[in-house]
């Protein structure tokens, strides 16, 4: 690491609170659109099939042509602004399911049942679309930047037969900053004692470079039996000896505007490797779908995590639901107060909401 930083170590990085002068809340920054942001699953869009999906407020078509590739429209017919994805598949273009008006790849309309082909209206906004990984990705942003900024290089272990992934997510009621600052702070890990048995966090230190934070952390299990789903994980069963105590390595990074989380053993291949992003949807950015890819390593003997993958798929979404519950009780707790007065002592997650509120969009100032 770059850096190593002691929790107890005092930090001049701001905090974003609303207790600080000259404070910016965290919880008013857009996210930037001139990134790659997944917008639904692969399978959730058959062929010769479209479906309705968002991004920070704005309404996307997108459609699957019966040959072709994806591509992605803003979900409002020019004429009366219905959804588009309530419409019908034709050939590379999708017809509006009110009055026929067809729209092409280009967002251009096509055709107007009852009008001459010399009389067409303007079409609709067009979004890049990519497919990778079995998620769909659209570029929200400037369109001329899209050819510049790459798609995340790789997600998890989608691939690797030495791997099993799972793909999941869903809705959560909050800023998505939440969301990062919940996963990079493993000091949490007080919360899921029910789930995980007393765990006692290390903090090994910090890296911050341009659009990016990275923590890495340690683990001593002082009471309680170790999950299955954790079991599951490792490959082996672990108690709370010495032997096991602050062997792996957890490293947590936000790549804006991505984050990941591998664990591993000196230079061994990770026994667990996760991708996930947070999209926001609504046009205050106050709620986020979670689009998350876990790859765990299969263990030697052949067949063993296909058996137990409905276990580990129990612990994950029990650990989720807990993580969800209180990131949710942030995001309330932040409305009745009117703003954001938490008061963060740890110092990557300074580090890390100085990252969020650098890379993203500050919301306009409001006339007085």
């Amino acid at each position: 690491m770059d850096q190593t930083v002691q929790t107890d170590t005092p930090d001049d990085t701001p905090s974003f609170g609303a207790g600080h002068t000259n404070s910016t809340d965290l919880r008013r920054i857009r996210s930037n659109p001139d990134f790659w942001y997944p917008v639904a699953w692969s399978k959730e869009l058959k062929a010769g099939k479209t479906i309705g999906t968002r991004y920070a407020g704005t309404p996307i078509a997108l459609v699957r042509p019966t040959e072709g590739t994806v591509f992605a429209l803003e979900d409002r017919c020019a004429h009366r602004q219905v959804p588009l994805s309530k419409g019908k598949v034709c050939g590379q273009s999708v017809q509006c399911c009110y009055h026929g008006w067809a729209y092409g790849r280009s967002g251009r309309c096509i055709d107007v049942p009852y009008l001459g082909k010399g009389k067409l209206p303007n079409g609709v906004r067009t979004f890049p679309c990519r497919e990778q990984d079995g998620l769909i990705f659209i570029f929200p942003g400037d369109p001329d930047k899209a050819d510049t900024v790459p798609l995340p290089p790789r997600l998890a272990r989608v691939g690797d037969p030495a791997y099993k992934t799972r793909f999941f997510g869903q809705e959560v009621k909050c800023h998505y900053s939440f969301m990062h600052e919940n996963l990079m702070d493993m000091n949490h890990q007080f919360m899921h004692m029910k789930q995980m048995g007393q765990m006692r966090p290390r903090f090994l230190g910090q890296k911050r470079e341009p659009g990016l934070v990275e923590a890495q952390y340690s683990f001593a299990r002082t009471s309680g039996k170790q999950p299955l789903g954790e079991a599951l994980i490792f490959g082996e069963r672990r108690d709370s000896s010495e032997k096991f105590q602050h062997r792996d390595v957890m490293t947590i990074r936000t790549e804006y505007p991505y984050q990941t989380l591998r664990i591993q053993t000196g230079d061994e291949d990770p026994v667990m490797d996760l991708w996930i992003v947070y999209v926001p949807q609504d046009a205050e950015e106050l709620t986020n779908r979670t689009f998350g890819l876990l790859s765990v390593k299969r263990p030697k003997v052949p067949g063993v995590l296909e058996l137990a993958w409905p276990f580990l798929v129990a612990f994950t979404e029990r650990i989720f639901a807990e993580d969800r519950e209180i990131v949710e009780l942030e995001q309330n707790a932040w409305r009745e107060l009117g703003g954001d007065h938490n008061v963060e002592v740890f110092p990557v997650i300074n580090a890390l909401r100085a990252l969020l509120a650098e890379c993203g969009v500050s919301e306009p100032a409001v006339n007085a």
